[in-house]
């Protein structure tokens, strides 16, 4: 008999993508608040970038294998609603196997939008050196009166950290951080330096 021992079903069952994220050195085994946070926002990005965002989303997690940790649209909306800045905030931990099956769906989408993505930061930075408001350029004017009808619609204004963002130009430079961040995500390595970036100061 071989001593060689078989994988376990989890082993098996991961998909390859996910095995190319480090595990975080935390404690908890699970993503922490600003980790959850900021994945929703970037999904919400995605989400003000491609109206049919949501429906993308789910075609991502079958062509990505992702079935067995996200099943369908309803436990990516429970995913989703960790972020505890949403007016439906779950209270559920968000795994790190969950978070990293996030950050995959998240470069695999914006990979698809590196065109449009690169153009809005080229054309913000255009009317910056021009002194000119976002109005002027109507793609980039769009993408950000979305993502503000989205996140008004979806977060829960009685947060703190929400509040902060009753400013419109506040939020305006919100989104266009999130574009700052999708932008990385496109790369051959965008997986890794996104997953990295979102544990910034909380791995010990």
């Amino acid at each position: 008999m071989s001593s060689v021992e078989s994988p376990t079903a989890t082993e098996t069952a991961q998909p390859l993508i996910l095995g190319k994220l480090p595990d975080p050195n935390i404690g908890s085994g699970e993503c922490p608040r600003r980790t959850r946070t900021q994945i929703d926002l970037i999904l919400l990005a995605i989400e003000a970038l491609d109206l049919a965002g949501s429906e993308a989303m789910l075609v991502a997690i079958r062509d990505l294998g992702l079935k067995e940790i996200i099943p369908g649209r309803v436990e990516l909306w429970k995913l989703r609603s960790t972020n505890p800045l949403r007016k439906n905030s779950q209270r559920r931990p968000m795994t790190i196997q969950e978070g990293k099956a996030l950050v995959a769906i998240a470069c695999y989408l914006a990979r698809k939008l590196t065109v449009l993505i690169r153009q809005l930061l080229i054309a913000e930075q255009q009317l910056q050196d021009k002194g000119l408001s976002a109005d002027h350029h109507f793609r980039l004017n769009h993408y950000l009166n979305r993502f503000q009808t989205q996140f008004r619609r979806r977060m829960n204004d009685q947060r703190a950290a929400v509040i902060a963002y009753s400013d419109e130009e506040k939020l305006n430079q919100l989104a266009l951080s999130l574009l700052s961040q999708l932008i990385f995500c496109t790369g051959v390595s965008g997986e890794r330096r996104l997953w990295a970036s979102l544990f910034d100061g909380e791995v010990a």
